[in-house]
C-alpha cells in the first residue's frame, strides 16, 4: 500500500535581480499522517519559548532572544524520524543564460524546483507538494496582518 508524503518547498534569495548571487530552495517533507502531530509539537515549542504559536520560524528572524527556541526546532527535527531535508544551492544565479535554453528565470526556477524534489519522489508512494508563495515584488509592497 502507497504512503502518502507531504514535500513543503520554500526558497531563499530567488529574484533574478537582486544582487544576491546565491539562491536556495529546500524542502522539508514527512508522512502526511504525523504532519499534524508535527505542528502542534512545533507550536509547543514556540509557546515553550515565550513566541506566538502564529510565529513563522525563518533564518532572517534568528536572535539572541530567540535563540533556544531555534536551538530546539533543530534538535526537534534531528530526533523525529519522520522529518526529512533536501535542499539545493545555486552558488551564482547572475551567471545563468536563460536566453540560451529559451526559458525565463522563472521557469528556471520552476526547474530547480522540480531538481529538487525529484530524488524524494518514490513511484509507489503519492505526494502533496506545498510551494511557497514565490513573492517577487516584497520590495512594492508591505502586508500588516493583525
Amino acid at each position: 500500500m502507497s504512503k502518502i508524503y507531504n514535500i513543503y518547498c520554500d526558497e531563499s534569495c530567488h529574484l533574478e535581480n537582486d544582487r544576491i548571487p546565491v539562491m536556495v530552495l529546500g524542502a522539508i517533507w514527512c508522512p502526511r499522517d504525523s504532519a499534524r502531530i508535527i505542528a502542534e509539537r512545533i507550536r509547543e515549542l514556540k509557546i515553550k519559548n515565550g513566541l506566538s504559536r502564529y510565529f513563522e520560524a525563518k533564518w532572517t528572524k534568528i536572535s539572541q532572544a530567540k535563540l533556544q527556541f531555534y536551538l530546539d526546532l533543530v534538535d526537534y527535527f534531528f530526533d523525529n524520524d519522520d522529518l526529512h531535508f533536501r535542499g539545493v544551492l545555486i552558488p551564482d544565479k547572475s551567471i545563468l543564460n536563460h536566453h540560451a535554453f529559451e526559458q525565463t528565470h522563472d521557469s528556471w526556477y520552476y526547474k530547480m524546483l522540480f531538481v529538487m524534489i525529484e530524488p524524494i519522489i518514490n513511484p509507489l508512494d503519492r505526494y502533496r507538494v506545498y510551494l511557497d508563495i514565490k513573492d517577487s515584488r516584497s520590495e512594492q509592497m508591505h502586508v500588516n496582518v493583525s
